[in-house]
Protein backbone atom coordinates (compact mmCIF):
# COMPACT_ATOMS: atom_id res chain seq x y z
CA UNK A 1 0.00 0.00 0.00
CA UNK A 2 1.33 3.30 -0.81
CA UNK A 3 0.99 5.23 2.41
CA UNK A 4 2.01 8.52 0.44
CA UNK A 5 -0.94 9.01 -1.97
CA UNK A 6 -3.43 11.56 -1.26
CA UNK A 7 -6.54 10.05 -3.36
CA UNK A 8 -9.42 12.50 -2.93
CA UNK A 9 -7.84 14.59 -0.20
CA UNK A 10 -8.13 18.37 -1.06
CA UNK A 11 -5.12 20.95 -0.34
CA UNK A 12 -4.55 24.24 0.11
CA UNK A 13 -0.28 25.65 -0.44
CA UNK A 14 0.06 29.40 0.67
CA UNK A 15 2.77 31.04 -1.34
CA UNK A 16 1.85 28.29 -3.66
CA UNK A 17 2.67 30.24 -7.00
CA UNK A 18 6.32 29.90 -6.73
CA UNK A 19 9.67 28.67 -5.57
CA UNK A 20 8.90 25.72 -2.48
CA UNK A 21 4.95 26.13 -2.33
CA UNK A 22 4.89 25.59 -6.30
CA UNK A 23 6.68 22.35 -6.10
CA UNK A 24 4.92 21.29 -2.87
CA UNK A 25 1.95 21.71 -5.43
CA UNK A 26 3.06 19.42 -8.04
CA UNK A 27 4.15 17.00 -5.27
CA UNK A 28 0.42 17.13 -3.68
CA UNK A 29 -0.91 16.67 -7.38
CA UNK A 30 1.28 13.86 -8.48
CA UNK A 31 0.16 11.84 -5.20
CA UNK A 32 -3.83 12.41 -6.11
CA UNK A 33 -4.72 15.21 -4.08
CA UNK A 34 -6.79 17.88 -5.46
CA UNK A 35 -4.75 21.37 -5.28
CA UNK A 36 -5.72 25.01 -4.49
CA UNK A 37 -3.18 27.39 -4.77
CA UNK A 38 -3.17 30.67 -2.77
CA UNK A 39 -0.96 33.34 -3.68
CA UNK A 40 -0.44 37.37 -3.33
CA UNK A 41 0.75 37.06 -6.86
CA UNK A 42 -2.11 36.63 -8.94
CA UNK A 43 -0.28 36.11 -12.12
CA UNK A 44 2.02 33.70 -11.39
CA UNK A 45 -0.67 32.07 -8.79
CA UNK A 46 -2.93 31.76 -12.28
CA UNK A 47 -0.12 30.47 -14.56
CA UNK A 48 1.06 27.65 -11.77
CA UNK A 49 -2.51 26.11 -11.35
CA UNK A 50 -2.60 26.68 -15.18
CA UNK A 51 0.14 24.23 -15.36
CA UNK A 52 -1.33 21.42 -13.30
CA UNK A 53 -4.84 22.24 -14.80
CA UNK A 54 -2.93 21.11 -18.36
CA UNK A 55 -1.64 17.81 -16.66
CA UNK A 56 -5.29 16.67 -15.54
CA UNK A 57 -5.01 18.06 -11.87
CA UNK A 58 -7.88 19.62 -10.11
CA UNK A 59 -6.84 22.59 -9.70
CA UNK A 60 -7.90 26.40 -8.54
CA UNK A 61 -5.93 29.99 -7.63
CA UNK A 62 -7.04 31.80 -4.63
CA UNK A 63 -5.98 35.42 -3.97
CA UNK A 64 -4.86 35.64 -0.55
CA UNK A 65 -2.73 38.12 1.56
CA UNK A 66 -2.23 35.49 4.48
CA UNK A 67 -1.88 38.60 7.00
CA UNK A 68 -5.65 39.19 6.53
CA UNK A 69 -7.86 37.49 8.56
CA UNK A 70 -10.65 38.23 6.13
CA UNK A 71 -8.71 36.98 2.75
CA UNK A 72 -8.25 33.76 4.60
CA UNK A 73 -12.32 33.48 5.27
CA UNK A 74 -13.01 33.85 2.07
CA UNK A 75 -9.88 31.62 0.27
CA UNK A 76 -10.86 28.67 2.51
CA UNK A 77 -14.83 29.22 1.65
CA UNK A 78 -13.74 29.35 -1.78
CA UNK A 79 -11.52 25.92 -1.63
CA UNK A 80 -13.99 24.08 -0.03
CA UNK A 81 -17.27 25.41 -2.77
CA UNK A 82 -14.67 24.50 -5.49
CA UNK A 83 -12.59 21.80 -4.84
CA UNK A 84 -15.55 20.19 -2.16
CA UNK A 85 -13.66 20.07 0.99
CA UNK A 86 -10.38 20.95 2.75
CA UNK A 87 -7.87 17.97 4.23
CA UNK A 88 -4.82 19.11 3.72
CA UNK A 89 -3.56 23.11 4.48
CA UNK A 90 0.74 23.73 4.03
CA UNK A 91 0.96 27.10 5.67
CA UNK A 92 4.20 28.07 3.14
CA UNK A 93 3.78 31.46 2.23
CA UNK A 94 6.39 33.60 4.10
CA UNK A 95 9.22 36.36 4.01
CA UNK A 96 13.14 36.95 4.79
CA UNK A 97 14.19 40.53 5.41
CA UNK A 98 17.73 39.97 6.32
CA UNK A 99 19.37 43.12 8.88
CA UNK A 100 22.14 43.15 11.18
CA UNK A 101 20.56 44.03 14.58
CA UNK A 102 21.88 47.38 14.65
CA UNK A 103 20.07 48.22 11.31
CA UNK A 104 17.06 46.51 11.95
CA UNK A 105 14.20 48.49 10.50
CA UNK A 106 11.31 48.08 12.19
CA UNK A 107 8.58 48.07 9.85
CA UNK A 108 10.25 44.63 8.17
CA UNK A 109 10.46 43.14 11.22
CA UNK A 110 6.67 44.10 11.61
CA UNK A 111 6.01 42.57 8.43
CA UNK A 112 7.76 39.45 9.07
CA UNK A 113 5.86 38.56 11.89
CA UNK A 114 2.73 39.77 9.99
CA UNK A 115 3.07 37.15 6.93
CA UNK A 116 5.49 34.26 9.12
CA UNK A 117 3.86 34.39 12.23
CA UNK A 118 -0.08 36.07 12.28
CA UNK A 119 -0.51 34.35 8.78
CA UNK A 120 0.41 30.84 9.74
CA UNK A 121 -1.82 31.23 12.88
CA UNK A 122 -4.63 32.12 10.96
CA UNK A 123 -4.13 29.38 8.42
CA UNK A 124 -4.65 27.24 11.52
CA UNK A 125 -7.36 28.63 12.82
CA UNK A 126 -9.72 28.82 9.84
CA UNK A 127 -8.28 25.06 8.87
CA UNK A 128 -9.16 23.58 12.55
CA UNK A 129 -12.70 25.58 11.70
CA UNK A 130 -13.90 23.61 8.86
CA UNK A 131 -11.69 20.61 9.53
CA UNK A 132 -12.61 19.72 12.80
CA UNK A 133 -16.37 17.59 13.60
CA UNK A 134 -19.17 19.52 12.52
CA UNK A 135 -17.28 21.86 10.34
CA UNK A 136 -17.72 22.26 7.26
CA UNK A 137 -15.13 19.98 6.00
CA UNK A 138 -14.94 17.78 9.00
CA UNK A 139 -12.95 15.31 8.41
CA UNK A 140 -10.11 15.82 10.09
CA UNK A 141 -7.10 16.51 8.07
CA UNK A 142 -3.35 17.51 8.30
CA UNK A 143 -1.71 20.29 8.38
CA UNK A 144 2.09 21.07 7.38
CA UNK A 145 3.99 24.69 8.32
CA UNK A 146 7.20 26.06 6.80
CA UNK A 147 9.50 27.18 9.61
CA UNK A 148 12.97 26.77 8.45
CA UNK A 149 16.89 26.02 9.46
CA UNK A 150 16.99 29.39 11.08
CA UNK A 151 14.97 28.61 14.00
CA UNK A 152 17.08 25.72 14.98
CA UNK A 153 20.71 27.52 14.05
CA UNK A 154 22.67 29.99 15.08
CA UNK A 155 23.33 32.65 11.63
CA UNK A 156 24.20 36.56 11.97
CA UNK A 157 21.92 38.89 9.82
CA UNK A 158 18.35 36.80 10.13
CA UNK A 159 17.78 37.71 13.90
CA UNK A 160 13.83 38.68 13.19
CA UNK A 161 13.29 35.96 10.61
CA UNK A 162 15.08 33.34 13.06
CA UNK A 163 12.26 34.84 15.73
CA UNK A 164 9.53 34.27 13.27
CA UNK A 165 10.05 30.51 12.15
CA UNK A 166 11.08 30.15 15.61
CA UNK A 167 7.33 31.09 16.73
CA UNK A 168 6.52 28.63 14.06
CA UNK A 169 7.64 25.94 15.17
CA UNK A 170 6.27 26.20 18.62
CA UNK A 171 3.08 27.40 17.60
CA UNK A 172 2.73 24.31 15.95
CA UNK A 173 3.43 22.47 18.59
CA UNK A 174 0.75 24.23 20.76
CA UNK A 175 -1.77 23.62 17.52
CA UNK A 176 -1.11 19.62 17.67
CA UNK A 177 -1.80 19.56 21.31
CA UNK A 178 -5.03 21.57 21.07
CA UNK A 179 -6.16 19.56 17.94
CA UNK A 180 -5.27 16.41 20.34
CA UNK A 181 -7.16 17.37 23.41
CA UNK A 182 -10.42 18.86 21.87
CA UNK A 183 -10.69 15.75 19.22
CA UNK A 184 -10.44 17.63 15.83
CA UNK A 185 -8.53 14.86 14.32
CA UNK A 186 -6.60 17.21 12.56
CA UNK A 187 -2.27 16.45 12.70
CA UNK A 188 0.01 19.67 12.94
CA UNK A 189 3.85 19.46 12.05
CA UNK A 190 6.41 21.86 10.39
CA UNK A 191 9.31 21.52 8.18
CA UNK A 192 12.54 23.11 8.92
CA UNK A 193 14.50 23.89 5.07
CA UNK A 194 17.70 24.41 4.89
CA UNK A 195 18.71 27.19 2.12
CA UNK A 196 17.13 26.32 -0.95
CA UNK A 197 17.88 28.66 -4.26
CA UNK A 198 15.06 30.26 -4.66
CA UNK A 199 14.94 34.08 -5.08
CA UNK A 200 14.08 34.65 -1.65
CA UNK A 201 17.17 31.84 -0.83
CA UNK A 202 19.41 34.04 -3.23
CA UNK A 203 18.45 37.55 -1.80
CA UNK A 204 20.05 36.06 1.49
CA UNK A 205 23.11 35.15 0.27
CA UNK A 206 23.65 39.04 -1.88
CA UNK A 207 21.89 40.80 1.63
CA UNK A 208 24.94 38.69 3.50
CA UNK A 209 28.06 40.52 1.03
CA UNK A 210 26.26 43.58 1.20
CA UNK A 211 26.31 43.49 4.93
CA UNK A 212 29.67 42.96 5.21
CA UNK A 213 29.32 39.37 6.71
CA UNK A 214 31.06 37.29 3.51
CA UNK A 215 32.69 39.24 1.16
CA UNK A 216 30.57 37.97 -1.78
CA UNK A 217 27.35 36.06 -2.12
CA UNK A 218 28.63 33.36 -4.09
CA UNK A 219 31.08 33.23 -0.63
CA UNK A 220 28.20 33.26 1.59
CA UNK A 221 26.29 30.38 -0.58
CA UNK A 222 29.93 28.39 -0.05
CA UNK A 223 29.75 29.04 3.60
CA UNK A 224 26.23 27.49 4.03
CA UNK A 225 27.16 24.62 2.17
CA UNK A 226 30.71 24.38 4.16
CA UNK A 227 28.14 23.79 7.28
CA UNK A 228 25.75 21.51 5.36
CA UNK A 229 27.39 17.91 5.91
CA UNK A 230 25.55 17.03 2.58
CA UNK A 231 27.13 19.43 0.90
CA UNK A 232 24.91 21.02 -1.01
CA UNK A 233 22.10 23.56 -0.98
CA UNK A 234 18.44 21.93 -0.97
CA UNK A 235 16.49 21.36 -3.79
CA UNK A 236 12.68 22.55 -3.88
CA UNK A 237 11.75 18.90 -4.62
CA UNK A 238 13.95 18.18 -1.36
CA UNK A 239 10.97 19.89 0.86
CA UNK A 240 8.53 19.14 -1.26
CA UNK A 241 8.77 15.46 -0.68
CA UNK A 242 9.34 15.81 3.18
CA UNK A 243 5.93 17.61 3.13
CA UNK A 244 4.22 15.01 1.01
CA UNK A 245 5.22 12.73 3.48
CA UNK A 246 3.83 14.35 6.59
CA UNK A 247 0.67 14.94 4.86
CA UNK A 248 0.05 11.38 3.45
CA UNK A 249 -0.77 8.54 5.86
CA UNK A 250 2.47 7.49 6.45
CA UNK A 251 3.12 9.91 8.65
CA UNK A 252 -0.43 9.28 10.73
CA UNK A 253 1.20 8.65 13.78
CA UNK A 254 4.04 11.91 13.52
CA UNK A 255 2.17 14.94 15.20
CA UNK A 256 3.54 18.03 16.93
CA UNK A 257 7.08 17.73 15.68
CA UNK A 258 9.48 19.72 13.23
CA UNK A 259 11.20 17.77 10.32
CA UNK A 260 14.17 19.33 9.75
CA UNK A 261 15.09 19.08 5.84
CA UNK A 262 18.58 21.35 5.86
CA UNK A 263 21.26 18.39 4.87
CA UNK A 264 22.28 18.12 8.32
CA UNK A 265 23.09 21.85 9.04
CA UNK A 266 21.10 22.49 11.84
CA UNK A 267 22.21 18.94 13.54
Amino acid sequence: MDNHHLNGRRALITGGASGIGAATAEALARAGADVAIADIDAIAGQATAAALRAHGVATTFVPLDVADEADWERAVATVIETLGGLDVLVNNAGIERSSLLIDQPIEDLRRMFDVNVIGTTLGIKHAFRVMKPGGPAGQGGAIVNIASVAATIVFPGIAGYSATKSAVDRITRIAAAEAGKLGYGVRVNCVCPGLVPTAMGMKLAVDCAAMGLFPSPEEAVAGVVQLTPSGRLGAVADIAEAILFLCGDGARFVNGTSLSVDGGMGS
